[in-house]
């Protein structure tokens, strides 16, 4: 790109950031006109063209919260959209920043939702908005109070923890990253985590073989055995009679030769872990360890090396 180009195209990008993509692109088809083959100038029309008819897709909504949750979604689809090619990273992060700002217009008026579950909603969705923007204190922020309201929420707790991990404090990231996969691994939409902490775990994961939900459920298994996973807390009386109800139920479950081993082997092995954890904080005898250490290795010997060694 020569020097007048790469001048001439700040313009269009300073219109992407500020949230116009249609004017942004009426500019880059005159720029066109004296570079047709500039890749740059490429990528940038690619991205005024997906939000534009984004906008379009999201025009015949008439619920503010629906229309900002349909531009989050669409994002996922902008990923896709791009493939795996050269991007060109000025247009890519202006149209980042422009695009949530505009998403981030349809949340903050509805903070003071009746309902808490939508009120909770709305922040953890404004804090999605505010992270994707660079602005990780707004973002904790709004989090923490979507955590206030209805509490333990795992996508909420997931997405906090990125926020941690992002500002480079990866100890409170690791202890609700683990939180969060364990309240529950499908409620977590890892297409909206940035932070390098979680992006190589699940990549990690994804290299094992492992897609869709069963993705989902391997990953806080392969944090416990990669060390991503690594800090322990303690566990309440309800929690641990809780935790071991369901491994009851999971194991009896495992008996029956229809059930979806696919999904139920990673969430008895994390929950088998947990409950190790609790044993040893709690300075249980090396026999009830010792047990759990049986079922890991008779429900997948390849775990069970992995996390004796």
């Amino acid at each position: 790109m020569n020097f007048q180009l790469e001048e001439d195209i700040k313009e269009a990008l300073s219109l992407l950031e500020a949230g116009d993509p249609l004017e942004a692109q009426n500019v880059i088809e005159v720029l066109f006109e004296h570079d047709l083959e500039s890749t740059e100038l490429s990528f940038a029309n690619r991205c005024c063209t997906f939000w534009i008819d984004a906008n379009k897709r999201i025009s015949n909504i008439s619920d503010p919260f629906e229309q900002g949750e349909k531009l989050l979604t669409e994002w996922k689809s902008y990923q896709n959209f791009l493939g795996n090619g050269t991007k060109y990273q000025p247009a890519l992060l202006a149209m980042q920043q422009g695009y949530f700002s505009k998403a981030l217009e349809y949340f903050t008026p509805l903070f003071e939702e009746k309902d808490l579950l939508r009120r909770a909603e709305v922040y953890r969705n404004a804090g999605i908005c505010y992270k994707k923007m660079g602005n990780f204190e707004n973002a904790r922020v709004c989090l923490s109070e979507a955590n206030k309201f209805y509490p333990n929420m795992a996508s909420v707790i997931a997405e906090l923890a990125d926020c941690y991990a992002l500002c480079g404090e990866e100890r409170f990231g690791k202890v609700l990253f683990r939180e969060a996969f364990y309240i529950d691994p499908e409620k977590i939409d890892i297409d909206y985590l940035d932070s390098e902490l979680i992006k190589c775990l699940i990549e990690k994961t994804r290299e094992k073989g492992y897609t869709g939900k069963p993705l989902l459920h391997w990953i806080p298994v392969y944090g416990i055995l990669s060390g991503v996973f690594s800090i322990k807390r303690g566990l309440s009386s309800q929690e641990v009679c809780r935790l071991k109800q369901n491994i009851y139920a999971m194991e009896n479950e495992n008996k029956d030769p229809c059930c979806n081993t696919d999904i139920l082997v990673p969430k008895l092995l994390n929950s088998y872990f947990w409950l190790i954890d609790h044993y040893v904080l709690t300075h249980e005898s090396m026999n009830k360890v010792n047990e759990i250490l049986l079922q890991i290795k008779l429900l997948d010997p390849n775990v069970y090396d992995s996390y004796v060694k």
